[in-house]
């Protein structure tokens, strides 16, 4: 309720005057009510009661009354103000519905409600994935990808500026294993060296996708070098070389990792998930870079040397304790870490935008803080980090080294398969199988992406399946019913002879039309109200679970409008009714759209 409180600011900021309590923050206390029977906006008085002498209960009594007199003698303010009460030392507005509704006279070409002028947007690059290239993506990857994705089109829809960018590890350890093996290893020692550690090495029914053909000369090297120390020397060799900068090894590293990348993000692809950018670690080694930040960390105060000849940032003080006080950036040959070549790569990024947002697991908290306070040392801005726990499956956790994964090309094809069992159950004497494939395709990746979404990214959570496709509210199925909903009704109005456009664009806001509006009616205006401020909240703290939740509530909003506002009676079409249902269609196909949810328009 963005637009309520800044509407009735000033009137809130002369009430607070003549009661001397103006000095104090009360615009920042002043937010969304938690008890929303109650009202819309909530206003604390606890902080007030020193001040004023009196409790917090008088005081929001006190604040009631002065804003109730003042509705008596203003009517705007009675218009935006449906109702005022206090409750346990709080001061509790709840908004008009009318007021609500002015906005639906001001709709863009979409039928999207302009709740206020268009502000300034910004650059941002959000980097996220970054998956090593040596395997299929597992469902342990997928929360990194699919966090990071929404919050790409979240910035978009908010009117941000947005660069998807993947780094990509083209000179660590594990494309070091993958060139080896697929230089060093037959097809048959890769079977063979599967087979002899247990592992099944049929076909696979992806043995044509070259991620999971890939894959065997990557675990199959890793056997290996458990039995033969001569093959971690190797690997170790071709590593250190690629430090190094050299050519001929980069591009033998990228030889092996591209057509598995090239495999990842045609998983990737079938979830929605696309990147504007990708930028090899290499070229931060290439282009100096990497020598140039080495320079300058060896000049900060913390910088220290080894009795090895490394060199390092002594970190006790500043947040870091234990063993990992000691942050090495350089080898003592002269080679740089993996983290080093991070803080050049960050020092780019920040030439790219105004905003940077990086998306990792919360198994890299620490060498995130370590990368930071580096940074700083040397005068660069931190970027901002959004960490998240890790999806268990019901039976357990995944590795893609050893072999124990349930791969997302799988899981997608079970979501499909589930999704085109429930399709089958609800429409199959209503639609031809090409048209329930395509739905059950939709309905399964969408459920998979919601079902990560919808947890805060800090939370830990078990992905199971009756969850993610359940038709009931909080699920991503149920979602897309309401919009397939709100589009049939446009195809009834049209199936009159109506054009659904000459009706919304011809309408005219009447106060009156509000008068003892159905409860459906009043919580759907009231969750339309709110979509502009949830999102924005969403995108300014990175968090899409808050925003994944709204859309729930639009949903579930809408079919309680469905359930008590008909737009069509004997014919006839109701047009406010037809407004607020093609503005709340809208938001909800552009909702999905931010989330990754696929807007069928036929369920």
């Amino acid at each position: 309720m963005n637009r309520l409180a800044e509407s009735i600011a000033h009137h809130l900021d002369e009430i607070m005057g003549e009661m001397g309590l103006s000095s104090l923050p009360w615009r920042k206390m002043l937010g969304p009510a938690r008890e929303t029977d109650q009202g819309d906006l909530a206003l604390p008085c606890f902080p007030f009661a020193k001040v004023a002498g009196k409790s917090p209960d008088d005081i929001a009594k006190a604040l009631a009354s002065s804003l109730e007199n003042r509705m008596s003698e203003n009517t705007e303010l009675s218009s935006m103000v449906g109702s005022v009460s206090s409750s346990g030392g709080y001061l509790n507005i709840r908004a008009g519905t009318s007021w609500m509704a002015e906005p639906l006279t001001e709709l863009n070409g979409d039928y999207i409600p302009i709740f206020r002028g268009a502000k300034a947007s910004q650059d941002v690059l959000i980097e996220h994935t970054s998956a090593n290239p040596n395997g299929p993506f597992h469902v342990g990857r997928a929360r990194n990808a699919i966090l990071g994705d929404t919050l790409v089109r979240l910035n978009r829809l908010s009117g941000n500026n947005v660069r998807a960018e993947y780094y990509v590890d083209d000179m660590g350890k594990q494309v070091g294993i993958l060139a080896w093996a697929i230089e060093n290893l037959s097809p048959e020692q890769v079977s063979e060296l599967l087979e002899s550690d247990g592992r099944d090495d049929g076909v696979s029914v992806w043995s044509e996708k070259s991620d999971h053909e890939l894959v065997r000369w990557y675990q199959a090297a890793n056997i290996m070098k458990n039995n033969d120390a001569s093959v971690d020397q190797e690997v170790g060799d071709l590593v250190r070389r690629s430090e190094e900068g050299d050519s001929e090894v980069l591009e033998k590293f990228k030889s092996a990792y591209q057509p598995v990348l090239d495999g990842m993000l045609e998983t990737l692809s079938r979830l929605g998930i696309s990147y504007d950018t990708f930028t090899p670690e290499s070229q931060f080694v290439i282009d100096g870079s990497v020598s140039e930040v080495m320079n300058r960390l060896a000049e900060t105060e913390m910088h220290g040397v080894a009795e090895n000849g490394a060199h390092y940032l002594e970190l006790e003080g500043k947040g870091i304790s234990g063993k990992s006080t000691k942050f090495f950036y350089q080898r003592g040959d002269g080679s740089s870490l993996y983290a080093t070549r991070d803080i050049a790569y960050h020092e780019w990024k920040w030439t790219q935008c105004d905003r940077l947002v990086n998306v990792l697991g919360e198994d890299h908290k620490l060498q995130s803080k370590q990368v930071s306070i580096a940074l700083e040392s040397v005068g660069s801005k931190t970027p901002e980090v959004v960490f998240y726990s890790f999806i268990k499956l019901p039976d357990g956790k995944m590795s893609t080294r050893r072999g124990n994964v349930v791969y997302m090309d799988d899981l997608l094809e079970v979501a499909k398969e589930l999704a085109l069992d429930a399709v089958k159950e609800i429409r199959s004497d209503e639609l031809e199988i090409d048209e329930m494939m395509k739905i059950s395709e939709a309905v399964g990746t969408s459920a998979v992406r919601f079902n990560i979404i919808k947890v805060a990214p800090e939370k830990g959570f078990i992905f199971r399946w009756d969850d993610a496709l359940s038709f009931e509210a909080g699920s991503a199925p149920f979602i897309m019913y309401s919009h397939a909903r709100a589009c049939s009704i446009v195809r009834k109005v049209e199936s009159l002879g109506i054009e659904v456009d000459s009706i919304v664009n011809s309408y005219e806001h009447k106060a009156e039309d509000f008068a003892n509006s159905p409860k459906g009616l009043v919580e759907l205006l009231r969750v339309i109200e709110n979509f502009s401020g949830v999102l924005d909240k969403s995108v300014e703290e990175s968090r899409p679970h808050l925003f994944a939740k709204h859309l729930l509530s639009l949903a579930n909003a809408y079919n309680g409008f469905y359930r008590d506002c008909h737009v069509i009676n004997d014919g006839n079409v109701n047009q406010m009714h037809l407004v607020i249902s093609e503005v709340s269609r809208n938001l909800l196909r552009i909702g999905c759209e931010g989330l990754g949810i696929i807007p069928l328009e036929v369920m």
